[in-house]
């Protein structure tokens, strides 16, 4: 168990100062901050209109059910209509048969 305790704690301090190492270039640290300012913005505004993101999130609810629901639909559909193809199937094969017989015996 240790050693998989210290081998996240590696991972963590590796990742770490591999950010913070990152930081030490200029362009990647003004996208850090942009980037932190721009969600902190967002969240900020979010904390300020909950009912906004109640609202968001039921209309990516009502898409998603949607979605599902014509998704269910059209696989529905599609079995109905393999179910009719192997009904059909061997019909059809009785009926190229029955026609290849008949050429076969006219050609004789």
């Amino acid at each position: 168990m240790s050693g998989t305790k210290k081998f996240w704690t590696g991972v963590l301090w590796g990742a770490l100062a591999g950010g913070a190492i990152t930081l030490l270039d200029r362009d990647t640290r003004q996208a850090v901050v942009q980037g932190c300012k721009k969600t902190s913005g967002e969240l900020s505004y979010y904390i300020k209109h909950p009912d906004e993101v109640v609202e968001q999130v039921k209309d990516a609810t009502t898409k998603i059910r949607s979605t599902v629901e014509q998704v269910s639909g059209d696989i529905s559909f599609i079995a109905d209509k393999v179910e009719e193809l192997r009904e059909v199937t061997p019909a059809v094969k009785g009926i190229v048969k029955e026609t290849k017989e008949v050429f076969q015996n006219e050609e004789e």
